[in-house]
């Protein structure tokens, strides 16, 4: 008997223009290249413009994605926008990506699970798509977490970027077996009695301000590993695949030695991850389907290729999904 599910479409990606490297945040605060190189793996990462906004990164990546799958934005009747740096309080980013897009049918919404926020969404959309209360959606991460950031505070500063990525996501009969393409299974974790170990210290109910982000460093990297292996074998007992199976890895790109610890206490092989930290930083929400792009423009992910996506952020919130692509 066959069954509905979400097929990724396409998949894009955008990076503001401008490079801030480990040397220039070392003349800034009290670092080096080789602490940052050593603790994180991060070598660069990308700042947003002077007027440069969320909604406009996002709608960037939305058009990325939409040419890559070769339809128009007339297509689209969902608009899921994963950031934790909204244009404004309200109303939601994703509406003025909607309209910029020229959509006017449909829904558009922002949702917040911080670093998770990019597999929250899809979960999201999955489930609305699979339901038919929708036909094709897209699915976006955008952040400026430069806007957030206390450039004193070299414990934070030199981990963040900015950026966004995007994936179309679009309903289809499939024959309901192992090997169906789309998303596979979701599977989502919150547990609040950690929401001081990485947060921001200001807000409209609390301070009236934007704040900074605040993190405990050590803390998030004691969970980290545990958390994310907990919800990929989840995965794994849902589907029956295993470790092995998996043809490409794409964690969350927060800092390269919980990506390595990571595939290593599941079983994936260093060739099947997909690391794009070096490059961009910790682009929170953006960095999973940012390093989707990047990894389907050089032609690593094809199409019938298991790919395993995981991520843990502020909450603690933590995810994974399992999609043939």
């Amino acid at each position: 008997m066959s069954i509905r599910r979400s097929i990724v479409r396409g998949v894009g990606g955008y990076l503001p223009a401008r490079v801030m490297t480990n040397q220039e945040l070392a003349s800034k605060v009290d670092t080096s290249d080789e602490w940052i190189v050593q603790r994180t793996g991060i070598h660069e990462r990308r700042i947003a413009a002077a007027g440069e906004t969320t909604s406009d990164l996002g709608l960037a990546a939305a058009r990325a994605a939409l040419a890559d799958a070769g339809m128009s934005a007339d297509a689209v009747d969902l608009i899921v926008l994963a950031t934790s740096t909204p244009d404004q309080t309200f109303p939601a980013s994703a509406v003025t990506i909607q309209a910029k897009l020229g959509i006017t049918r449909g829904a558009a919404f922002d949702l917040q699970a911080v670093c998770s926020g990019f597999v929250f969404g899809l979960a999201t959309a999955d489930r609305f798509l699979v339901a038919g209360d929708f036909k094709c959606a897209l699915v976006i991460g955008a952040e400026t977490f430069s806007r957030i950031l206390d450039w004193n505070d070299r414990s934070t500063c030199v981990l963040f970027g900015d950026g966004a990525g995007a994936i179309v996501l679009e309903a289809a009969e499939q024959p309901g077996q192992r090997t169906d393409r789309g998303v596979l299974t979701t599977h989502l974790r919150s547990d609040g009695r950690y929401r001081s170990k990485l947060y921001v210290d200001g807000g409209p109910s609390s301070t009236g301000t934007i704040g900074h982000l605040r993190m405990e460093g050590r803390e998030v990297f004691r969970h980290a590993v545990g958390m994310i292996t907990d919800v990929v074998e989840d995965a794994f007992k849902a589907t029956g695949y295993g470790a092995k199976d998996i043809d490409w890895f794409v964690p969350h790109q927060a800092n390269k030695r919980i990506i390595d610890g990571s595939a290593h206490k599941l079983g994936i092989a260093p060739e099947k991850v997909v690391s794009t930290v070096d490059r961009h930083g910790n682009t929170s929400a953006a960095s999973i389907p940012l390093a989707l792009a990047d990894a389907c423009a050089d032609r690593r992910i094809k199409p019938g290729h298991l790919v395993l996506l995981e991520a843990m952020g502020g909450g603690f919130t933590w995810a994974s999904a399992l999609i043939r692509w």
